[in-house]
């Protein structure tokens, strides 16, 4: 490491992924002059670049949709705002159902959806088929239409151009720097401690995706989050994949498809995932290694062969994986921690980290510079999952939101 590690900060972000470096970025922004990032491995190089890159207006609830706008609106208006140009493509996207109940729920999420201000409607099955020339009509019982929806394509150039706009404002983002101790006096953050010296501090931001436990837990503190394995593949390019056709999601696999380099990009959410946590994986474990199983994404494609039969045919260029931090409730975690003053977390992606990101990082920088966020954040509380966490009880509840990520919340 060829930058040196400063001595005192105004905050210390722990985590260089797309949280990490949105909070950094938002921090600077907002003037705080000593904003410190640090990551154990290169920066911005586990789990965020291997995001599928999509942003999704329509949510389960009021709160995740007006996130999910600000966050395109972040996206949109980045270049304008920081200088630093993002490429993102204003695709669209499609809800599509197969059967009497998925589209049903479809139905009650556009109703929902458009009390909220978002852009939605419902159309005919060979309305989404011309809209996205590679999705097939006739398996489809109901279809939804959202204008408003992006993505961008290589998830790795936001996070350069949060770490671009982060550096020109002044905060230091450094790589290949571990924190190993969180230096916690009378219930209070005063520094950060890493092979290469201490850094006196008395706010730290634990955003450190899968390891998020193992960070706060040194600081004494703990969140109800279980790391889980999810695969996305990429294909070479087939002939007449338009960047602009619309994002697709199948409602009843779980399967969501969009196009990606001149070809199809496509993952969804297995019925039997696998729950993996680094901290059984020994110091040297990092995204790389986790293991990537080709058969899942296999039967995902040969499930949605009737809506979106290229993918069974098309030669794949990249096959990759990450771990999702899930949470009991499928809520993401933010704000201060209770009973260390000056901690706080962002995390519980939950499947959608890279796309809350630009939103979560704006307002958790909001709340520890002013005191209080622009969007009410309190249900995503670090302190909502009250007593000693059941480790198998937390496995499991966090298996049931990943398998349910296109149904509705438990009640």
């Amino acid at each position: 490491m060829s930058q040196e590690l400063p001595r005192d900060a105004d905050v210390v972000v722990v985590g260089t992924g797309a949280f990490g470096l949105s909070v950094t970025t938002q921090l600077a922004r907002l003037g705080v002059r000593r904003v410190v990032a640090l990551d154990r491995f290169e920066i911005a190089s586990q789990t965020s670049p291997r995001a599928a890159g999509l942003f999704k207006l329509v949510q389960a609830d009021e709160l995740r949709t007006r996130l999910a706008r600000l966050a395109v609106d972040t996206v949109r208006n980045f270049e304008v705002e920081f200088g630093v140009p993002v490429a993102f493509v204003h695709s669209g996207s499609l809800m599509i159902a197969r059967n009497d109940r998925h589209s049903r729920l479809i139905e009650e999420e556009v109703a929902a959806a458009q009390r909220w201000g978002v852009e939605v409607e419902l159309i005919s099955p060979r309305e989404a088929s011309r809209l996205a020339p590679y999705v097939e009509p006739e398996e489809i019982r109901q279809a939804a239409y959202v204008p408003g929806d992006i993505y961008i394509e290589e998830p790795v150039s936001f996070l350069e151009a949060y770490h671009t706009a982060a550096a020109r404002l002044g905060a230091t983002v450094i790589g290949g720097v571990p924190v190993t101790g969180i230096v916690v006096r009378n219930a209070a953050v005063h520094g950060v401690e890493t092979p290469l010296g201490h850094i006196r501090t008395e706010t730290v931001v634990d955003a450190a995706g899968a390891w998020v436990r193992q960070v706060s837990q040194l600081a004494g503190a703990d969140f109800a989050v279980v790391p889980m394995r999810h695969q996305l593949a990429i294909t070479h390019p087939i002939p007449g994949i338009e960047a602009t056709y619309p994002i697709t999601r199948v409602f009843d696999t779980a399967v969501y498809v969009r196009p990606c380099r001149g070809g199809l990009m496509w993952g969804g959410f297995e019925s039997d995932p696998l729950p993996l946590d680094p901290a059984n994986r020994g110091q040297d474990f990092r995204i790389e290694h986790v293991p990537l199983e080709f058969g899942v994404l296999e039967r995902f494609a040969q499930l949605v062969r009737g809506v979106i039969p290229s993918l069974l045919d098309a030669a794949v260029q990249e096959h990759r994986g990450g771990l999702f931090t899930m949470t009991p409730d499928g809520r993401f975690v933010a704000g201060p921690v209770p009973g260390v003053r000056g901690l706080w977390v962002l995390s519980g992606c939950n499947g959608s980290g890279f796309s809350f990101s630009p939103a979560l990082g704006r307002l958790l920088a909001e709340w520890i510079v002013s005191g209080a966020p622009s969007i009410d954040l309190s249900p995503l509380a670090p302190g909502r999952f009250v007593g000693p966490i059941d480790a198998g009880a937390l496995v499991e509840a966090a298996i049931w939101q990943y398998t349910h990520y296109y149904e509705p919340l438990e009640s």
